[in-house]
């Protein structure tokens, strides 16, 4: 299993796919990557090379990933929230921040509520 920016990425599946393991590097950026490390897109990991690997580190290193790119967009929602803008308050309270209605879905921000119906009265 190689081991790339602290992430192992899993040796069965071939490099472009592989390197999407790592937070911040997706399939276009992967694809820029193993070009500008001389790497065939279609390889698999596990039938990589020491050198091959130690090109695609220095390359995926020019890039900002994993645990300063996480720190980053935490820095970026935590000014929002302290500026009081809209989307702040909305990351604060735990709602959806993009325009979706709220009404009937909105789950994945809100959770999974429970919803309890008005007991009736006894009548006497």
């Amino acid at each position: 299993m190689a081991r790339i920016a602290g992430v192992d990425i899993p040796k069965q599946k071939r490099g472009v796919i592989a390197l999407t393991y790592i937070f911040g590097i997706g399939k276009s950026r992967a694809q820029d990557i193993l070009k500008e490390a001389n790497v065939d897109e279609s390889t698999k990991v596990s039938d990589w090379t020491d050198d091959e690997i130690g090109r695609i580190r220095d390359a995926v290193g020019v890039f900002k990933i994993e645990g300063e790119l996480r720190s980053e967009v935490q820095m970026s929602i935590k000014r929002l929230m302290d500026i009081g803008c809209y989307r702040g308050i909305r990351h604060r309270s735990g709602l959806p921040l993009r325009g979706q209605r709220t009404k009937n879905n909105s789950r994945t921000r809100k959770g999974r509520r429970k919803t309890v119906a008005n007991k009736k009265k006894a009548t006497k």
